[in-house]
């Protein structure tokens, strides 16, 4: 069996997906759905069992539950940026990971989990994995930041494979339920069938109109490299996962544009609050990652915009 945590979410169930299209259909799927929304991402999904997170972290103390787990998929946390309760962030990010790591280390059972690449702050010192680099500013960047801290301690030691990934800007099928935290290729599509427009922000730190840069990464990829390293249970570490090529904002609008056959971009003022707290530049150093032998192939914007629109748009 394969354990897949927030397997509702946007990274779990396209992992799923691919994993179902695989052969594998001998999954736990572990979530929350306060949200039932998120059912439209795993209704055609097929799985062994669902579990509620919370019956899901209590079992793991049972030392009969689930005797033969092949790998775990730990995606499954709080993802919003804007939360500020740091007791709720650290209880479900830091607290619980670490539950599931141990019970991975006890049972000799690959532990491959979604950090993120919010762990870099403002990324003044680069995009390496080097805790010289890493200075995250709001919590939930500190608890991926922290538990990746906990999971460096751990790895001279480890009694089997765990692998950190920091994912970069995701984009792609399955994000719809995550409202103002869906990607900005998402928003601009929907902006665009809405108005006619897409909406940027104008100019910071020194960027002109819609110049900032992201690394978008499109989720098909972001799952590639999960079943990667589930294929290569030698390679441990942390892992940046991103394309390794920033682009602009302006090229994201464009592309989706360019798959409606019509629109324009409108800028708008650069919101007061978001100056000083905004990162105006991401681009991931896949090193570490081209270092244990994954040259998988990114897609830039351009392709993967029109293969998430003609999914996205042929289903609505």
């Amino acid at each position: 069996m394969i354990i897949v945590t927030g397997g509702a979410g946007f990274i779990g169930s396209n992992l799923i997906h691919t994993l179902n299209a695989q052969g594998h259909s001998d999954i736990l799927l572990v979530d929350d759905l306060t949200n039932g929304h998120k059912m439209h991402n795993i209704a055609d999904l097929t799985i062994a069992d669902y579990m509620d997170k919370r019956d899901f972290l209590a079992s793991l103390a049972n030392a009969n539950f689930l005797p033969h787990v092949s790998a775990v998929f730990h995606q499954g946390a709080c993802s919003a940026t804007t939360e500020w309760n740091g007791q709720y962030v650290m209880e479900n990010n830091y607290a619980y990971s670490k539950q599931v790591f141990h019970w991975c280390q006890q049972r000799k059972t690959p532990f491959i989990y979604a950090s993120s690449a919010s762990v870099y702050g403002m990324g003044k010192q680069g995009f390496c994995v080097d805790r010289a680099c890493e200075k995250p500013i709001n919590m939930y960047a500190y608890s991926k930041f922290q538990f990746d801290q906990y999971v460096r301690q751990h790895l001279p030691q480890s009694s089997s494979q765990i692998v950190g990934l920091r994912y970069f800007n995701v984009y792609g099928p399955r994000e719809q339920h995550k409202g103002s935290m869906s990607s900005t290729a998402y928003h601009f599509n929907t902006q665009l069938q809405q108005s006619g427009q897409v909406k940027l922000f104008a100019g910071c730190d020194g960027y002109v109109d819609g110049q900032q840069e992201r690394d978008f990464v499109y989720v098909n990829d972001v799952v590639a490299i999960n079943l990667w390293f589930l294929e290569h249970p030698h390679c441990s570490g942390i892992f940046n996962v991103g394309t390794g090529q920033a682009q602009t904002f302006n090229a994201m609008a464009q592309a989706v544009i360019d798959w409606h056959g019509r629109g324009e971009i409108t800028y708008i003022p650069f919101p007061e609050q978001l100056r000083g707290a905004y990162q105006s530049y991401t681009q991931a150093d896949l090193s570490t990652l081209r270092a244990v032998g994954c040259h998988h192939e990114f897609l830039d914007v351009k392709a993967g915009v029109k293969d998430y629109l003609d999914r996205l748009n042929h289903h609505a």
